[in-house]
């Protein structure tokens, strides 16, 4: 499992989370989240930014692909 290792990682973590309402999408896909509101949100919650900004990205591919494939299957 890839579960967070340190207290910034799980700091991002918990961020992740509270992302939800920070989708930007297009009738019938996910692109992503609005990584200016993200990284604002992080920074509003004391979570490190440069931990915020190198760790969103690669999360935010993997939510993406893995949204967009539910999507696709007709369970989105």
């Amino acid at each position: 499992m890839n579960r967070p290792k340190t207290e910034d990682g799980w700091q991002v973590w918990d961020l992740v989370g509270r992302l939800g309402g920070q989708l930007r999408v297009i009738p019938g896909a996910v692109l992503g989240w609005d990584m200016g509101a993200a990284l604002a949100m992080a920074q509003a919650l004391g979570i490190d930014a440069l931990t915020a900004a190198e760790l969103l990205p690669e999360i935010e591919a993997v939510m993406v692909r893995k949204l967009n494939e539910q999507i696709g299957e007709g369970h989105g």
